[in-house]
């Protein structure tokens, strides 16, 4: 695979931490549904299935997202407005040359070109900015630097520059919450990954709801199965402020090791997932959820095109990666606009990214990402 200036996975760093292989000499990253109800002649196709025995009043209350977005300051300027100013300000020989001209979706539109989203899921009318990392660790993100009211606060600070510079589309602050680790380490079931502790996903799943936010558990697969561990969070999937995270570089052969062997999944492994989390969702009558993917090169995702959105589960996937800002935009445009699913994400890492690229910056990406993940 050709290699660029990147370096590895975020979650290289734990990889260091649990074993004795120098993270230095580890890979580089490169960066440069239900059928009509026919009984009934008002069910339209593509509506979810109606349960006759409960009024609408009590379904709409019960499948309300449970987030509050962050309002916009009062003295906030919208991106869209200030560049209208800037737009008409222009020279006629500076016309076109911020490349606004060349874009395939509106400024601020998340949604890929084209594409539908017939979800009440949470991207629909916001963004979500989140905070990546694990408590057992201060080497892979920021979560495990702070106590978690502390984290919290900061985590609302990063999210509220996107309400003020994007007021069509409030931010919600969202906790990214590693729950599978993947480690050099073959662990006591063989399968090179370290499960949180229960203790450590019920305490932000709670600081979640006392703040009106949300949860999304990464995964990190090793030597496992998407499936198996998609049913190791099973039971926290079914909070309503819980979604999910596939991180795809971690996943091994057998006789690999995540770290020093570059991962790889299947889009159609991760599409049963996706399906899997569609009728958790159903059956437990659970507002709309979300499934992040991971990609930061085409190796690490195969049979990209298998992985579709359902009626009640969005799906984004999310350029992850630090080094030169400029590589990584490019590398955005080929995986998320020019490969397009239905919303894209984007990592920034605090101390790797050059330089770190600022609020306004991903909000004039193309499309501008729906997700925003800090590490």
């Amino acid at each position: 695979m050709k290699k660029i200036t990147l370096i590895f996975a975020a979650g290289i760093l734990m990889l260091g931490a649990c074993s004795n292989t120098s993270t230095s000499e580890k890979a580089g990253k490169e960066v440069t549904s239900s059928e009509e109800d026919k009984s009934n002649p008002e069910m339209k196709t593509g509506d979810k299935e109606k349960k006759p025995e409960q009024d609408e009043e009590t379904k709409n209350e019960e499948l309300k997202q449970p987030f509050k977005a962050l309002k916009p300051s009062e003295d906030a300027v919208p991106l869209k407005e200030r560049m209208a100013k800037e737009e008409q300000q222009k020279a006629p020989d500076q016309e076109g040359q911020d490349g606004q001209s060349e874009r395939k979706t509106p400024l601020g539109e998340t949604l890929a070109n084209g594409v539908e989203d017939l979800s009440d899921g949470p991207l629909k009318d916001h963004r979500l900015v989140t905070y990546y990392g694990t408590p057992q660790s201060e080497n892979m993100g920021i979560l495990g630097t702070m106590e978690p009211e502390e984290f919290m606060k900061k985590l609302k600070e990063q999210t509220q520059a996107y309400s003020d510079l994007d007021p069509e589309r409030p931010a919600v602050p969202t906790i990214e919450l590693i729950t599978t680790m993947a480690q050099n380490d073959p662990g006591p079931d063989g399968d090179y990954v370290r499960m949180t502790s229960d203790e450590n996903i019920e305490t932000y799943v709670e600081l979640a709801e006392k703040h009106d936010a949300l949860v999304i558990l990464d995964i990190q697969l090793g030597t496992d199965t998407v499936m198996n561990q998609v049913k190791m969070v099973e039971k926290w999937l079914k909070h309503p402020q819980v979604h999910l995270a596939i991180d795809t570089e971690f996943h091994v052969a057998e006789g690999e090791k995540p770290g020093e062997d570059l991962g790889q999944v299947d889009g159609r492994k991760i599409q049963e997932a996706v399906e899997y989390v569609s009728e958790l969702t159903e059956k437990n009558n659970l507002p709309d959820k979300l499934v992040l993917v991971h990609q930061f090169t085409g190796h690490v995702l195969t049979h990209k095109d298998a992985i579709k959105p359902t009626e009640n589960v969005q799906v984004a996937i999310n350029f992850d990666g630090w080094g030169p800002a400029a590589d990584k935009l490019a590398l955005y445009r080929k995986y998320i606009r020019d490969e397009p699913n239905q919303y894209g994400g984007f990592k920034i890492f605090y101390d790797k990214d050059v330089p770190v690229l600022t609020p306004e910056e991903v909000l004039k990406m193309d499309p501008s990402p729906a997700i925003v993940n800090y590490q």
